[in-house]
């Protein structure tokens, strides 16, 4: 491990999957939030996505063991003993707005920094948009109705318009050849406030709940905590990564690194000849022999992987035909990514029919013979983490983005 000035991407790769366990997985026993929280959360709009990025990282786990963290008493006979274990894991709206599992312990942190992003353009129009005091009546609403309960959506919305008034119920939204009552426009806020999260499913249906209690940090400090753990995870990075990762103004996010900045918290570094910032102290990457072993390898990684997403720059890890391959207009996580030696080389699809999964690999070269013989194994680590029998299939992919 040397301290550099001159940070090279191959050491900053190697780093940060080490980090990340990718390198090397964790131990079996590792807590899966601890899993969650080394990646600063694990995107979750496809939930079995989240259980593969966590799956792949911890030796031994598998989707039960996230959804048991998410849902500890979901398997217990009602009614759940009163002194029911909390989750580890809680399953709601983390950075962009997206559906994210984020550890339980840090939701202090997110829950406070993430409504001090400044917000866009209104997205309705006035006569439909609420009122920043009808916004607030909603979220308040939405925490007091899902205490202890887990609620469909449309029974949601029947405890939040008695709890506030016709007008949250009014059918103004637009939404997939359809109208949507007003409330929900206020959904993803309540979510990164802490009021609601997901609950298991209800058959076909979702449900929500609320989280476990908490006292969130000063804004203040959970924006600067955020910055740093960022850096620690995905550094070095520059304020426009930052903001790209977490979909929030770039300005605000040059203000955040230059407050943090001035009072000794991040530093800057050269990172591929331009500055870049990690946070103080933190300057340590791996020398060549150990950043080669880090990165050498295969691996698998699912839909909107914390790792594809928010390392950077893209261009980097998604080098020549990759870019064209596996990005969606510049977008990573819109299909899942054959990594090889650190870099994005293929991209993937499995197709589940009962207990099997077919993985179909789609390399953008050809692999070694010790690549097939490992990526057997990557494929046959995912089968175990979604509890089926995995066959692998090298050769194209021929669905879409998001398949």
């Amino acid at each position: 491990m040397t301290k550099t000035a001159g940070i090279t991407w191959a050491a900053a790769s190697a780093r940060r999957s080490e980090r990340q366990f990718l390198a090397r997985s964790a131990r079996t026993g590792t807590p899966v939030a601890d899993v969650a929280a080394a990646m600063l959360g694990v995107h979750a709009q496809v939930l079995s996505a989240a259980e593969l990025s966590v799956g792949l990282r911890a030796d031994g786990v598998t989707r039960t063991d996230v959804r048991d963290a998410l849902w500890p008493t979901a398997r217990l006979a009602p009614p759940a003993p009163a002194l029911a274990p909390a989750p580890a894991l809680v399953k709601t709206h983390g950075p962009r707005g997206t559906v994210h599992l984020l550890p339980a312990r840090d939701l202090p942190m997110w829950c406070a920094a993430l409504p001090a992003i400044p917000a866009g353009p209104a997205a309705f129009p006035a006569g439909v948009r609420l009122t920043g005091e009808q916004a607030g009546q909603v979220v308040a609403a939405i925490a007091d109705a899902l205490d202890g309960a887990f609620l469909t959506i449309d029974e949601l919305g029947e405890e939040v318009v008695a709890r506030t008034g016709p007008w949250a119920g009014d059918l103004v939204m637009p939404a997939f050849q359809t109208m949507w009552p007003r409330w929900r426009q206020v959904l993803h806020r309540a979510g990164q406030c802490g009021a609601l999260s997901f609950g298991p499913n209800r058959g076909r249906r979702v449900t929500y709940t609320r989280p476990p209690h908490f006292t969130p940090l000063p804004p203040e400090e959970a924006t600067r905590l955020l910055v740093r753990r960022y850096l620690y995870a995905y550094g070095p990075a520059t304020p426009q990564h930052f903001a790209r990762w977490l979909a929030a103004p770039p300005g605000w996010a040059k203000d955040r690194y230059a407050e943090l900045a001035a009072a000794g918290e991040i530093e800057e570094v050269r990172f591929e000849g331009a500055p870049a910032w990690v946070a103080a102290g933190d300057t340590g990457f791996p020398d060549a022999p150990e950043r080669d072993e880090l990165l050498r390898g295969v691996r698998l990684l699912p839909y909107f992987d914390a790792y594809v997403v928010a390392a950077q720059p893209r261009e980097l890890l998604f080098p020549g035909a990759a870019y064209r391959r596996a990005l969606a207009g510049g977008q990573a996580g819109n299909f899942p990514v054959l990594l090889v030696d650190g870099v994005a080389a293929g991209v993937w699809h499995q197709r589940r029919r009962g207990r099997r999964t077919t993985i179909t690999v789609e390399p953008l070269a050809r692999l070694t013979a010790r690549q097939e013989r490992e990526l057997a194994e990557r494929a046959e680590r995912v089968g175990a983490v979604l509890e089926a029998a995995a066959e692998l299939v090298i050769g194209e992919v021929t669905v879409g983005a998001h398949a």
